[in-house]
């Protein structure tokens, strides 16, 4: 009886530590994130290709990968800053979970995985595009943010470059128009989809030394000047169309509809009396909004 006992106990513990050890590692790699990423690549490849053949697999693994690496060195990069603020602390680097040079292995480890399923799996141009993404990341924004308020427009970049490399993954062209206008979308989303955050977590930025717009102007003008973004958002929706990616004309009525509903909801932004809870919606449904373009377009070349 003893001896079982022993043994469930030590199972028990086995299970515990593993699950610990995984939930670090989901933590790290920003999972929720880089399955987004992961996503608009899988969209690109199936804007082109119009079906989804085995060819899709190596660059939405190979992406994931390379994105995942990414994202443990942005938390090796931010751990002192992550340490001072209420949101982040608790991130595995800052509470200790797990070492610095654990994380930059795992880091090495994802990169060097992503890098190899992308070179054999999609070839050249897919993997500079992806290791152009990992440095714009890593060696442009993450330090530019802690220099300038504005460093997300020219971060923003990062959001653009997943579905080009689905694209030429699946065999398109980088000067083809259609990925042009599919990445400037992501582009033009990613900033409205932060400063939503920075509505919410400012004060956050601010005790960890960030610059932010918070600092230069008011949450009334920050509100509306992140609506104009989202009006930009829903109008680069509706310039996809012209590039002849959609085929019928019920997307192209959804495509409109989801972003009069976004637009309709963030008026809301321009109210005087505004609470965190407001942003935190607004966040919400601009992500929201992005995931019901990518189903929309994903529905009109796959099923339509």
């Amino acid at each position: 009886m003893n001896t079982l006992t022993l043994k469930a106990g030590r199972e028990k513990r086995l299970t515990f530590e593993i699950k610990e050890k995984l939930d670090i590692i989901l933590e790290l790699t920003k999972i929720r994130i880089t399955t987004f990423v992961t996503l608009t690549t899988v969209f690109g490849f199936i804007c082109f290709s119009e079906k989804i053949t085995t060819a899709l697999i190596p660059a939405a693994l190979g992406i994931l990968l390379l994105s995942s690496g990414s994202a443990v060195i942005n938390h090796y990069q931010e751990r002192s800053t992550d340490a001072l603020m209420k949101r982040t602390k608790h991130r595995p680097l800052p509470s200790g979970r797990i070492s610095p040079s654990a994380a930059l292995l795992l880091a090495l480890a994802l990169s060097i995985g992503g890098s190899v399923v992308l070179y054999f799996g999609s070839g050249l141009l897919a993997l500079g595009l992806g290791l152009l993404n990992l440095f714009w990341y890593n060696g442009i924004y993450t330090p530019l943010k802690k220099r300038n308020a504005l460093a997300i427009i020219p971060g923003s970049l990062v959001g653009a470059l997943p579905p080009m490399v689905g694209w030429v993954a699946a065999g398109g062209s980088l000067s083809d128009p259609q990925i042009i206008i599919l990445a400037f979308f992501f582009f033009i989303w990613q900033i409205p989809h932060f400063w939503l955050l920075l509505l919410v977590f400012g004060h956050d930025y601010e005790q960890a030394g960030f610059p932010t717009l918070t600092q230069i102007f008011s949450m009334d003008q920050l509100a509306r000047i992140t609506f104009i973004w989202i009006l930009a958002t829903f109008v680069t929706s509706l310039l996809i169309p012209l590039f002849g990616i959609v085929g019928n004309v019920f997307v192209d009525f959804g495509l409109l509809a989801s972003g009069l509903w976004l637009s309709w909801n963030s008026v809301k932004l321009l109210k005087p009396v505004k609470e965190k809870i407001w942003f935190r919606f607004a966040f919400r449904e601009i992500n929201l909004f992005a995931v019901l373009v990518v189903v929309l377009l994903a529905i009109d070349k796959l099923l339509i």
